[in-house]
């Protein structure tokens, strides 16, 4: 029987640590129009957004107010997913209602 005296390299040498790098984050933005109803509005952002009565009114306000406003941060294929649905939402009931998505910086 041989005795080992040498490990081999692959035994011996550190281990490179693998890092994930976190996902890339976006952004739900709501876009204001003249047209959809302010409780419409506030509808989607409950039903599409999981949001609280008084959560879903801040934000119709802000993008009422503002032109637009941030409804919410997720993963890049999160956001399109929910921006779509309520778009879609939107267009069956007839209004232009608008939400679009931006990388998070």
């Amino acid at each position: 029987m041989q005795k080992i005296t040498a490990l081999p390299d692959l035994l011996t040498r550190p281990k490179a640590r693998l890092r994930s790098q976190p996902p890339k984050l976006f952004k739900v933005i709501l876009l204001n129009d003249d047209f959809t109803p302010r409780d419409f509005v506030v509808q989607i952002l409950r039903q599409v957004f999981r949001m609280t009565e008084s959560e879903a009114l801040g934000v119709m306000l802000t993008a009422h107010k503002q032109g637009a406003c941030v409804v919410a941060v997720y993963t890049c294929e999160v956001a399109e997913t929910k921006a779509q649905a309520a778009n879609d939402a939107a267009r069956d009931h007839g209004y232009p209602l608008a939400f679009t998505t931006e990388r998070e910086e």
